[in-house]
């Protein structure tokens, strides 16, 4: 037993000896050392580790219990959500009825006040009300379909307090408005009425937004709406948003005086090709998809086609040709783009441009704008196929029709007498004349290089034959066959074989001269219609009604001086007494020998003294006042004894004084 307890301190000796460093006492590996919060941390999550790997099924417990408390907060929330959802459900079911029923009550409303034959107190009185039950959700009701035809009728018929109360109540609203379906007419209504600084103030909200709004089907028409209703100042403004960035963000720029583009970016030292890029980037959405019927994107193309070089100006060229140019020409601006497509576009776009006026081309001519478009055409166009085909087939359908409008004789004028002053005003001819800077010089630059290979005596001869097409018979011939050539001034055929096709060789003419013969006592009493008679009885510009249409056109004379040989009535002005009549007739005497030699033997011989005094007194002196020698013999015999009595007081013929 000694031996046993023995043993058994010698081994709880062992173990409680420290074993030192080489037999040192003083220091020992087991000291503790202070731990940093690093350490702490990492322990603790070994810790944490073996416990959660020591308890796997606590672990299983805690997983299971918060997914099923996940799952009972989901169906919670899913229960709110739903609830939530009903809730708003029953909010917009109530409004909709109380909508609906606010809607019916202002539709009996309309129906009362919008009736012409209410008294005016009687619909001041539904209208007051009508704006009351309406207050406080005006914005809203301008946008529905039914209630805001009500406030458009408040608004038109309404007092100017109850006016001004409604557009304040819009004024936070009009940009959304501006780009609703139906609030849009409310908007234009409220501008139809706005006083000059509630229109100021509109003008002035939809700064910064003109460009968005344009290209915007909805919003556009809003913003052409107060373009047309502002005054000059106004128009500059919103026209210099398109034009630069830096014009936009400065308002004051707008009361500057100039109006051209090409002078503001010369006074204020603008780069054209800043400009240049700002109006692509405005303008090219607005082409695409296809908004181009306000006189304000108008103006901006006419600008555009200003600063534009060669590639930019084809490609709007180009954008335009076809059915979308056919809604542009009733405004000044946009007959202007059409002309200036017809000149610069090659011949596959002007082909475009006619095909797509087809079926509109009697419309297009009574336009005042519009007509100039169809002269240019005709006058530049080589392709006369295709016009006698669209054109001329559509114009002869309504000829009677078209002599007698101011607009649509336009186009029969230039083909009879072409560019004549007295049927084209100078604004008419200088856009007419009118043209793009870059294509211009263009087409002078090309034309300038051929014409001088050409008078060079170096220049090959098989060279000359490779650029130009047909041999060379005049001076003119080395323009008409230059091929890929856009010619600004004119096309490629000789303008008297165009005009000769166009009328005589289609049939027009020969419908105009049976058209004046059928109708020739209306068209010449008429203040429009003689016009067109006077060119078809003198035969055209350079006689070119004669070689084929002589007889007819002697018919025509001939009914005219019957109509004059007619008695005098007391029912009805006479011919010869009628103030437009009696001019046509005597400008017929001093430029037509042949007519004033049927007028004399079948209306005046003999009867001279009857018709000298009103104004058949200048049918009668015409005869003493022609330049022709034979028509100033006809009337001598008569008309010597009234100039001595003093009846005709004439004075020298313009040729016999220029003579001497």
């Amino acid at each position: 037993m000694a031996a046993k307890r023995q043993e058994r301190t010698e081994k709880s000796r062992k173990r409680k000896r420290n074993p030192g460093n080489n037999g040192e006492s003083g220091t020992s590996k087991w000291k503790k050392k202070p731990k940093s919060l690093s350490d702490l941390a990492n322990n603790a999550s070994k810790k944490t580790l073996k416990v959660n790997l020591n308890k796997p099924h606590s672990t299983k417990k805690d997983f299971q219990r918060s997914e099923n408390q996940q799952e009972q907060k989901d169906l919670l929330d899913k229960r709110s959500r739903r609830q939530r959802a009903k809730e708003l459900a029953e909010a917009r079911k109530q409004k909709r009825k109380r909508h609906f029923t606010l809607e019916q009550e202002l539709a009996l409303l309309w129906e009362k006040m919008r009736r012409r034959n209410i008294p005016k107190e009687e619909r001041s009185k539904l209208i007051t009300e009508a704006l009351q039950k309406m207050k406080g959700i005006i914005p809203e009701i301008g946008s529905s379909h039914v209630s805001s035809r009500v406030l458009q009728t408040c608004i038109k018929y309404c007092s100017e307090s109850e006016r001004d109360a409604v557009f304040e109540e819009l004024r936070p609203h009009f940009l959304s408005l501006a780009s609703n379906t139906y609030a849009v007419h409310l908007v234009k209504k409220m501008l139809d009425h706005a006083s000059k600084s509630q229109l100021s103030g509109f003008i002035s909200t939809l700064h910064g937004h003109v460009a968005p709004l344009l290209r915007h089907m909805v919003g556009s028409v809003v913003v052409e709406h107060a373009y047309q209703l502002g005054n000059a100042t106004q128009k500059r403004g919103m026209m210099m948003e398109l034009y630069s960035t830096e014009l936009q963000l400065f308002k004051d720029l707008a009361t500057m005086n100039e109006s051209r583009l090409v002078d503001i970016i010369s006074k204020l030292g603008l780069q054209k090709s800043s400009a240049l890029r700002h109006m692509t980037l405005v303008l090219q959405p607005i082409l695409e998809k296809g908004i181009v019927d306000h006189s304000i994107i108008h103006k901006a193309l006419i600008e555009y086609f200003s600063i534009a070089d060669q590639s930019s100006a084809a490609d709007v060229i180009q954008q335009l040709s076809g059915p979308l140019l056919v809604r542009m020409i009733h405004t000044k601006d946009g007959s202007n783009i059409g002309m200036l497509c017809v000149k610069h576009g090659n011949a596959k776009e002007r082909k475009k441009i006619v095909k797509g006026m087809k079926g509109h081309i009697c419309r297009i001519a009574h336009d005042h704008n519009g007509c100039m478009v169809l002269v240019c055409i005709l006058s530049l166009v080589d392709d006369t196929k295709l016009l006698t085909k669209v054109v001329i087939h559509e114009l002869r359908s309504a000829l009677k029709e078209l002599i007698l409008d101011k607009n649509g004789r336009r186009p029969f004028l230039q083909l009879l007498h072409p560019f004549c002053h007295r049927y084209f005003s100078p604004d008419d001819l200088a856009s007419l004349n009118s043209f793009i800077p870059s294509l211009r010089r263009e087409a002078g630059a090309e034309l300038q290089h051929i014409e001088d290979k050409q008078a060079d005596s170096a220049v090959d001869d098989e060279e000359v034959e490779h650029q130009i097409k047909a041999p060379v018979d005049d001076t003119n011939e080395s323009i008409k066959f230059v091929e890929g050539i856009h010619l600004v001034e004119k096309g490629k055929k000789d303008p008297f074989l165009r005009r000769q096709e166009l009328l005589v060789k289609s049939g027009l003419a020969e419908s105009l001269v049976d058209t004046c013969i059928e109708n020739a006592e209306e068209l010449l009493r008429s203040n429009i219609g003689k016009e067109v008679l006077y060119e078809v009885a003198t035969a055209g510009a350079d006689g070119i009604l004669l070689p084929t249409l002589n007889d007819k056109l002697t018919c025509l004379h001939q009914t005219i001086a019957s109509l004059s040989s007619e008695p005098k009535s007391d029912d009805a002005e006479h011919l010869l007494e009628n103030f437009h009549s009696s001019r046509t007739i005597r400008k017929l005497v001093l430029d037509c020998p042949t007519f004033a030699s049927t007028l004399w033997k079948v209306a005046l011989e003999g009867k001279c003294k009857t018709w000298a005094r009103g104004h058949s007194l200048k049918v009668v002196s015409a005869f003493a006042e022609s330049a022709d020698l034979e028509v100033r013999e006809l009337g001598k015999g008569e008309l010597h004894p009234l100039i001595a009595a003093g009846v005709l007081t004439i004075p020298e013929p313009k040729q016999v004084a220029n003579e001497r």
